[in-house]
């Protein structure tokens, strides 16, 4: 199996649920610049949506946010699992770190439909360089 395995830090912020405050939060990033690894949005109450936001450079989304007045939570670390779509693919990286003793606490997929995938693995700070080091990051 051929995948690629690197560290992803990532930020949270909190936002009003309403029609079309994801795009102008990306829309806005994407103004100044800040290119995206991977996002996420879950409902966290009523009204409020938080957005899990992973820049693919960490000093450009702070000084972004920064200068737009948007608070952030972060970063945490998380693992970025890019790699061919294959049977097993996923069991292998989980099989990796549960040897290691390593606790994944979430975790997100999805295929590109034309043999690809991407994984974002979610564990905590003090077990990310046992996960580092279990998947050879």
């Amino acid at each position: 199996m051929a995948f690629g395995i690197r560290r992803a830090d990532y930020f949270y912020t909190t936002l009003r649920e309403e029609p079309g405050a994801a795009h102008r939060l990306l829309a806005q990033l994407a103004g100044l610049g800040v290119n995206l690894l991977a996002f996420s949005a879950i409902p966290v109450g009523p009204g409020r949506v938080q957005l899990a936001i992973f820049p693919e450079d960490t000093d450009k989304l702070v000084a972004a946010a920064r200068a737009a007045h948007l608070p952030l939570d972060g970063p945490h670390p998380s693992l970025l699992v890019q790699g061919d779509d294959e049977l097993g693919a996923l069991a292998s990286v989980h099989e990796r770190l549960a040897a290691a003793g390593v606790d994944v606490y979430a975790s997100s997929g999805v295929t590109d439909g034309r043999g690809s995938f991407g994984y974002i693995v979610y564990v905590r700070e003090d077990q990310i360089a046992k996960a580092e080091d279990a998947l050879g990051v």
